[in-house]
């Protein structure tokens, strides 16, 4: 029984999430549909991970998307940093 309720804390339900983002149920379950938000199906229910949240909203972020959003950064800097620099003296 422990077991399940500990599982149980490390997802949220479409309800829980609809709530914290300030949305419907609906909302979320769209989203998850369609591919935008990550969430497992148990039965005919959605649980979504709470680290994948956690993810989304940036108080963790993965080693891999980490890695991701530096390139980016790098790159932007590195193609466009004449441009960064006038946008700065404005």
């Amino acid at each position: 029984m422990a077991k399940s309720h500990h599982k149980a804390q490390e997802y949220l339900t479409t309800s829980e999430l609809a709530e914290i983002l300030g949305v419907s149920r609906i909302a979320i379950h769209k989203r998850i549909v369609k591919g935008d938000i990550k969430a497992i199906k148990i039965g005919r229910t959605y649980a979504i991970p709470k680290s994948y949240v956690s993810e989304a909203f940036g108080k963790e972020i993965s080693p891999d998307r980490k890695r991701l959003i530096e390139k980016a950064v790098h790159r932007v800097v590195k193609e466009y940093s004449e441009v960064l620099i006038k946008l700065g003296k404005e």
